[in-house]
C-alpha cells in the first residue's frame, strides 16, 4: 500500500524522467563514444577506452575546418537573426498597428515550409539572380529560417513578463532607457538567450538547405554526411558532445542570471 501510494503520488515525475532519460539517451551515447577506439572505420560499437580523441580532436584536418566554417556560419546567422528578431518581437507585442496579424502568420511560414521546399525555392532565387553559391549564400539562408524560431521565442517571454514591474520603475522616477535597461532587458535576457542558442542550434546542425545552397563549401554536417560513406572519424563525437556541454552551460549561466534578475525585480517592485 505504501508503494502504490508512493508511486500514486509522484507518477508524473516518474514519467517526465523517464522521458528525459529517452531524450539523453543518444547524447550518452555520443559522450561515451568520444572515448572509444573503434576496432574500424566502419565500427560503432564500444571497443576500448581512450583519451587520444579528446587530446587530438583536429587528428582530421577537414574535418576542424569544417567545424570552424560552421561555427563561423552559426554566430553571425545567430547575431543577425537575433537582433531582427528581438527588434520584431518587440514591435508585434508592445505596438498596435495595420497588417499585425498578417504579419504574425507570416511569421510561421519558415517554420512550416518543408526544408526541401526551402531549399530548393532559396536555390532557384540565387541562380536566377547569378549569386554565386558558398559561404554567403548559406549564411542568408540560414538567417531566414532561425528569424522565425528567434521571433516566436522572444515574444513567448514578452507575453508572459508582467508590465506592471516597469510601471513601478517609471513611479520611481526611472526614465524610459533605464526602465528598459534594468527591469525589462533582464527579464527579457534569458528568452533572448535561448532564442540566441536555439538559433545557432538550428544554423550549426542543418544539412538539406545548406546542401542545396553551400556550392563547394563544406559545413559539419555535410562532412559528416560524406564521412558516412568511409568511415566517420570518432573525433565526431568529440565535437558533439563538446557543443552539448557548452550550450549547457549557457544554458545554466541564463537560467541563473534570470532568477537573480527576477528577484531583483521584486525586490524593487517591494520598495
Amino acid at each position: 500500500m505504501r508503494l502504490s501510494r508512493w508511486l500514486a503520488d509522484r507518477w508524473v515525475m516518474i514519467v517526465a524522467l523517464l522521458v528525459l532519460g529517452y531524450l539523453a539517451l543518444p547524447i550518452l551515447v555520443v559522450a561515451a563514444l568520444s572515448f572509444n577506439r573503434p576496432s574500424s572505420r566502419l565500427s560503432y560499437d564500444f571497443n576500448e577506452f581512450t583519451l587520444d580523441n579528446w587530446r587530438q580532436p583536429c587528428a582530421t584536418s577537414d574535418m576542424c575546418d569544417a567545424v570552424v566554417r560552421s561555427v563561423q556560419i552559426g554566430f553571425l546567422a545567430t547575431v543577425v537573426a537575433t537582433v531582427l528578431g528581438t527588434l520584431m518581437a518587440f514591435a508585434l507585442v508592445r505596438h498596435r498597428f495595420q497588417g499585425r496579424s498578417g504579419i504574425n502568420v507570416l511569421i510561421f511560414l519558415p517554420m512550416a515550409t518543408p526544408e526541401l521546399v526551402m531549399g530548393t525555392s532559396l536555390l532557384a532565387l540565387f541562380v536566377s539572380a547569378g549569386v554565386p553559391q558558398g559561404f554567403w549564400t548559406i549564411l542568408i539562408a540560414h538567417v531566414m529560417f532561425c528569424l522565425s524560431f528567434v521571433v516566436v521565442t522572444v515574444k513567448a517571454r514578452l507575453a508572459g513578463m508582467d508590465r506592471r514591474l516597469e510601471e513601478a520603475a517609471m513611479d520611481l522616477y526611472a526614465n524610459e532607457w533605464q526602465t528598459f535597461r534594468r527591469i525589462t532587458l533582464p527579464l527579457v535576457l534569458p528568452g533572448i538567450v535561448a532564442a540566441a542558442l536555439l538559433a545557432f542550434s538550428l544554423s550549426f546542425d542543418d544539412f538539406i538547405i545548406t546542401n542545396f545552397n553551400a556550392g563547394t563549401t563544406v559545413t559539419f554536417p555535410m562532412y559528416v554526411w560524406g564521412a558516412a560513406q568511409r568511415g566517420i572519424p570518432p573525433q565526431v563525437n568529440v565535437i558533439g558532445t563538446a557543443m552539448f556541454a557548452v550550450a549547457l552551460l549557457l544554458v545554466g549561466l541564463s537560467s541563473l542570471r534570470g532568477r537573480q534578475a527576477r528577484r531583483a525585480a521584486l525586490l524593487t517592485e517591494r520598495s
